[in-house]
């Protein structure tokens, strides 16, 4: 049998290129080699956005686009809605009466984004209890590979721990899942910082090439090349950064020896940048303007996929109340 894979997205925005490199890509390679669920989970949102909800139900048609688009097959995979499935929720509920609290205050997102979001309320029990939500998501599929970026590895390990708790002190109903470390470059915006919604500097999936141009060609660059014939440095430009992933070998050789020794320009550093760049992404706009046109058949996806995800949770939640001597 193959080996089952869980991961989610929450629906707080439009999907950029990071997202198509750091995570899509690799989705769409498992299918054929993993059962595997994929999840937009919605009350994660919550945890951080409660206060704006009007835009969650959106975000969620926005992303099934996004996947579709990317190449996510609901024929090879699942794909979900988390509060269709509402045994997420009972499962979190259930674990809550296992999981020490300090377990949960250590997780670092969870420190991190405490200290990121200060604008914001996080005082509330549902940001609190989201790591112990996650492993809910996780083992309520008795998921055994995890594939998560290094900032992701802390989740998993806190829902192992969980899963090995909940055995002990009842009965070996869990597997341990694994994490599984995915190749997630980290893309620079076009303001050079990480590439984000929050700071609206992405690359969105939906940008036709027209609009890619007009972000990347102002694109900031190494700050001390001032002039034309100043010599730049490449390993400090955001531009290059991108580069990295999307420029043939001979192309990134090209731009380093041409930007030291001032032999081209920065709108020739953009230039061959953008030609890498655009074969990368068009095939997934074009797509999504297809799918646009039917997005009554993206959501029936989902309402499908939460339904086969349901019958999952299911089972998994009758041995767990069995396991607590909750069934009566």
């Amino acid at each position: 049998m193959k080996k089952k894979v869980f991961s989610a997205m929450r629906p707080t925005g439009p999907l950029h290129l990071g997202h198509l490199v750091g995570a899509l890509e690799n989705w769409v390679d498992m299918q054929d080699e993993f059962d595997c669920i994929y999840g937009i989970v919605d009350w994660h949102a919550l945890t951080t956005e409660y206060q704006n909800v009007e835009k969650i139900s959106h975000n969620i048609i926005e992303i099934g686009l996004d996947w579709l688009a990317a190449g996510l097959d609901p024929k090879k995979s699942i794909l979900m809605i988390q509060s269709m499935v509402p045994e997420h929720a009972e499962l979190q509920l259930m674990l809550g009466m296992i999981c020490p609290v300090p377990w949960l205050e250590r997780v670092p997102t969870y420190k991190e984004q405490i200290q990121q979001l200060k604008s914001k309320d996080l005082s509330t029990f549902g940001f609190l209890g989201y790591p112990l939500l996650q492993a809910a998501d996780i083992l309520i599929y008795q998921a055994d590979v995890i594939p998560v970026g290094e900032d992701q590895v802390s989740h998993v390990e806190m829902t192992r721990e969980v899963a090995r708790r909940f055995n002990y002190l009842f009965k070996r109903v869990f597997s341990e899942p694994q994490a599984l470390m995915t190749q997630a470059p980290r893309l620079p915006g076009t303001d050079g910082r990480k590439m984000s919604k929050s700071y609206r500097n992405e690359i969105r999936l939906s940008d036709d090439p027209g609009r890619i141009k007009k972000k990347i060609m102002p694109m900031i660059t190494d700050p001390a090349r001032v002039k034309r014939t100043d010599p730049g440095n490449p390993l400090i430009c955001p531009v290059y950064d991108l580069h990295k992933v999307f420029t043939h070998t001979e192309g990134k050789k090209w731009v380093v020896e041409g930007c030291t020794s001032a032999g081209i320009g920065c709108f020739d550093c953009k230039k061959l940048l953008l030609e890498g760049m655009l074969p990368k992404i068009e095939p997934v706009a074009s797509r999504r303007k297809d799918l646009q046109k039917d997005r009554a058949s993206v959501i029936e996806v989902l309402r499908e996929g939460s339904k086969r995800a349901r019958e999952i949770a299911c089972q998994t939640l009758d041995k767990v109340r069995q396991a607590m001597q909750l069934k009566y």
